[in-house]
């Protein structure tokens, strides 16, 4: 059996199939359809009742990104769950979820849906990655959560870095030795820390290395054991670099990478790692990816604005995925449930 839904317009479409075409492959290999997307037309083949959820799942979607111009992993999830509940069966309420972190009076909640959805995902797996804009609290609830699981004694250390990447300035020119040359990259991740420690806290934990921060480049060599490890600003790694990476998680570890691939500072010929790892690992159990949008946004009300004028105006790329390419399930290259993508 056949089915074509047609979109109204290119930017319909870029939304609803998502980032490298994330939100198709995810209703594909959840209903075992073929899809094909062809200009603002998508065609659905196989079994008669997997076309007829997948047209229903996509029409709950478009119904979305029509109302509000925007469109999450976790209403594509729960529309998935739509169509395969009774009829009378409704929505469970979102249940609330607290993060107590060590020294952290109270608890750091999620504010937003997509922030409940990226709090369960790394609950749930051992490699998880979040992208999206700034000011969604991608790099907070990771370190609330590694605080968290240190404090119930679930790992013995936390590792925070990110890659020093120079956005038109070089290191070679600002003083002091190479741990004050590194100290402006890592300043986010004290940040983080400061928002939910108390200060003396903080120095104990570094002092002892219970808590390390450092710069990516000192992680070679090196295998984290019992350890929740954080990478920060991961679209400034290269493709070798997310290699290297990721590959030092070890036992009863668990990793969070996060960043916002519309603001990579690498060359324009190299490619990010933070997209590049979005296709190779998709399939892979253990690994969840998590996309945050303007709507998950808790800053300054401002932000929200900003971030959606600089979107608004972007119509290139540069080859670091700022415009998203045709990969994937597109131009009649299908290439099955069980492909590599």
């Amino acid at each position: 059996m056949a089915e074509v839904i047609e979109f109204g317009d290119d930017t319909e479409v870029r939304i609803l199939f998502g980032a490298r075409d994330c939100f198709l492959r995810k209703v594909r290999d959840s209903l075992g359809v073929q899809l094909v997307a062809r200009g603002r037309q998508l065609r659905m083949d196989g079994d008669p009742e997997a076309v007829r959820k997948a047209t229903a799942v996509f029409e709950d979607l478009l119904g979305t990104v029509r109302k509000t111009g925007s469109l999450r992993y976790d209403q594509v999830n729960l529309a998935l769950k739509r169509v395969d509940a009774p009829v009378h069966d409704q929505p469970e309420p979102a249940r609330e979820t607290g993060i107590e972190a060590a020294s952290l009076s109270g608890k750091a909640s999620p504010r937003t849906e997509g922030q409940r959805a990226y709090i369960e995902a790394i609950q749930g797996n051992e490699l998880v990655f979040c992208i999206g804009p700034a000011g969604t609290g991608k790099t907070f609830l990771a370190v609330a959560l590694a605080l968290e699981a240190l404090k119930r004694g679930r790992v013995r250390r936390i590792v925070l870095a990110r890659p020093a990447v120079e956005a038109g300035e070089s290191l070679g020119f600002l003083p002091g030795d190479i741990q004050e040359k590194v100290n402006p990259y890592l300043r986010p991740l004290y940040d983080a820390l400061h928002d939910l420690m108390d200060s003396r806290a903080i120095v104990h934990y570094l002092d002892s290395q219970i808590i390390e921060i450092l710069p990516l480049a000192y992680m070679r060599g090196r295998t984290l054991n019992d350890a929740f490890i954080i990478l920060d600003e991961a679209q400034n790694c290269t493709v070798g670099q997310m290699k290297t990476f990721l590959t030092r998680l070890g036992v009863n570890s668990k990793v969070v990478v996060t960043g916002d691939i519309t603001q990579t500072d690498l060359p324009t010929d190299q490619m990010s790692g933070l997209i590049d790892v979005q296709d190779k690992l998709t399939n892979v159990r253990g690994v969840a990816y998590v996309y945050l949008t303007v709507e998950d946004i808790v800053r300054h009300r401002l932000v929200r604005d900003i971030v959606n004028a600089y979107d608004g105006s972007r119509t290139t790329g540069n080859g670091n995925g700022v415009k998203q390419e045709n990969t994937g399930i597109r131009n009649g290259e299908e290439k099955g449930p069980d492909a590599q993508d």
